[in-house]
């Protein structure tokens, strides 16, 4: 579906197909997202998630960080179809790959309904942690680079080599953390990143110029990869503790709460942006962080 899709981006005539190919790449990711985890969580025990969890979060990392470098190279080569063709036979070829390496999981053999799934407080308070998670990064990402623009001039240049820094570091962290998370604890490792992320954010407000915004950005990613990565672990160890074994339902609500900090972060990031400034966000943003991990705190 994914090779499809980015077949009809590269001959795509008008808006509604740009549309229709859209959707359906959104589809396919939320296939490949939802099973991929919940395969990972059938086919590892409880102690070994978090590690293979972490190496699946470095390689999406890693293809963030490739995947705009790799198309504008290949743009300037062939234009604007060869880097959708390119990606097209790589998502056909990995197809191949999976279909001939990957381990067949049939799952619970039980499908427990939504209903069900989200009467669990344990859960609940997991997806809130994780739509938390997801806002800040996503609130982030459009903010800082026009407060670095605003207060100092930084350019689209230097604003994507800081973050193509960050996101480098964050690919390295994932793997570390997923290893922490199987050897102290998803639950201890999620509360220590929200509560470091909580007293590092609003250290952004020191940047002045390009070292001193890298001082600031990479500890910020690297402190919050603490959060990402191990509560692709806690959800499954949340779920199980509650009594579900239906992953693929579990992840597929996971997605959603990932999704709802997704579209809700750069709204209220950038509302509050322009009506307090940067100073107040970070900290206020602090305080909510600080209050999801106290939350967590509570969970046993």
């Amino acid at each position: 579906m994914l090779a499809i899709s980015t077949l009809a981006f590269a001959y795509a005539q008008s808006l509604t197909m740009l549309f229709v190919a859209r959707m359906l790449q959104g589809a396919a990711d939320a296939l490949t997202w939802i099973v991929g985890f919940a395969m990972i969580a059938d086919l590892y025990s409880v102690d070994e998630r978090g590690r293979v969890m972490g190496w699946a979060m470095a390689g999406s990392t890693a293809g963030i960080i490739i995947g705009p470098v790799l198309g504008g190279w290949l743009y300037e080569l062939g234009g604007i179809k060869l880097p959708f063709l390119v990606v097209a036979g790589l998502a056909f070829a990995d197809a191949i790959v999976f279909t001939l390496v990957a381990t067949d999981t049939k799952g619970s053999g039980v499908a427990t309904p939504l209903r069900e799934v989200l009467s669990h407080r344990t859960i609940v308070i997991t997806l809130l942690i994780v739509i938390a998670g997801a806002a800040t990064v996503a609130m982030l990402e459009p903010v800082i680079p026009l407060v670095y623009r605003a207060r100092f001039g930084m350019g689209p240049a230097a604003v994507g080599t800081v973050f193509a820094i960050a996101a480098s570091c964050n690919t390295v962290m994932h793997i570390i953390n997923g290893r922490l998370s199987d050897r102290w604890g998803s639950r201890r490792l999620m509360l220590l990143g929200l509560i470091g992320s909580a007293f590092v954010m609003p250290l952004l407000n020191l940047a002045t110029d390009f070292t001193t915004a890298l001082l600031t950005l990479v500890p910020m990613w690297a402190i919050f990869s603490m959060v990402v990565t191990p509560s692709l672990a806690y959800v499954a160890e949340a779920a199980s503790a509650e009594g579900v074994e239906s992953y693929g339902v579990v992840y597929g609500v996971y997605n959603v709460a990932w999704a709802v900090g997704l579209i809700a972060g750069p709204a209220i990031g950038g509302f509050l942006l322009e009506r307090v400034g940067f100073g107040p966000l970070t900290l206020g943003w602090s305080v909510l962080l600080f209050a999801t991990g106290l939350a967590l705190a509570r969970l046993r």
